[in-house]
C-alpha cells in the first residue's frame, strides 16, 4: 500500500505541475519524510543546529517546512486543534481544521499568506510536521500541490 500511495503522490505532483520534479526529504533526527516538487521549492535553508527539519523557499513567496519535534507535552490532535482556533497570535487565523486518530490539519491565514500545516503524532513519541504558506495571489498555483504534499508526509 506504501509503494501505491507514494506513486500517486508523485503522479499527483506531476499532473499538478508540468514540470513538477518529486523530491523526497528524510530528516535524519526524527525520521519525518516528504515529497514536494523541488523545482518549486528551489532554495533550501540552512539546517537548524538542532537538526529538527528543513525549510525550503520558492522564487515567488511560498515556503515548506518539513520537521519533527518530540511531544513533551503529549499533546493529541484535537487538543493541538483546539489550541490553534484558540491562538490570540496577531497575524493568525485557523479557517479550516480537521483531527483525526493520529493526525491533524489546519489551513488559514499567517502573517498575510495562506497556510496548510498537517502533523502526525506518532506512537514514538515525535510529532512529525509539514507545513506550507504561500501568497493568497498564488492560491491556484498551490492549492494542487499541498495536497499532495501533505498526504506524503510520514515517519519510519
Amino acid at each position: 500500500m506504501r509503494l501505491h500511495s507514494s506513486f500517486l503522490v508523485i503522479a499527483t505532483m506531476a499532473a499538478t505541475s508540468a514540470v513538477a520534479a518529486p523530491f523526497t526529504y528524510v530528516n535524519d533526527r526524527f525520521g519525518t519524510v516528504c515529497t514536494f516538487p523541488d523545482d518549486v521549492f528551489t532554495d533550501r535553508q540552512p539546517e537548524p543546529d538542532n537538526g529538527d527539519g528543513q525549510q525550503w523557499l520558492s522564487a515567488d513567496g511560498a515556503s515548506l517546512i518539513c520537521s519533527g519535534i518530540l511531544n513533551v507535552d503529549d499533546d493529541t490532535p484535537k487538543g493541538f486543534v483546539a489550541a490553534e482556533k484558540a491562538s490570540k497570535e496577531p497575524g493568525y487565523k485557523v479557517t479550516y481544521s480537521k483531527a483525526g486518530k493520529d493526525w491533524a490539519a489546519l489551513s488559514g491565514l499567517k502573517n498575510g499568506k495562506i497556510f496548510y500545516e498537517r502533523r502526525l503524532f506518532g506512537k514514538d513519541g515525535i510529532i512529525r510536521t509539514v507545513w506550507v504558506d504561500y501568497p493568497p495571489a498564488l492560491k491556484s498555483k498551490y492549492d494542487p500541490l499541498v495536497g499532495a504534499i501533505a498526504g506524503s508526509l510520514k515517519g519510519p
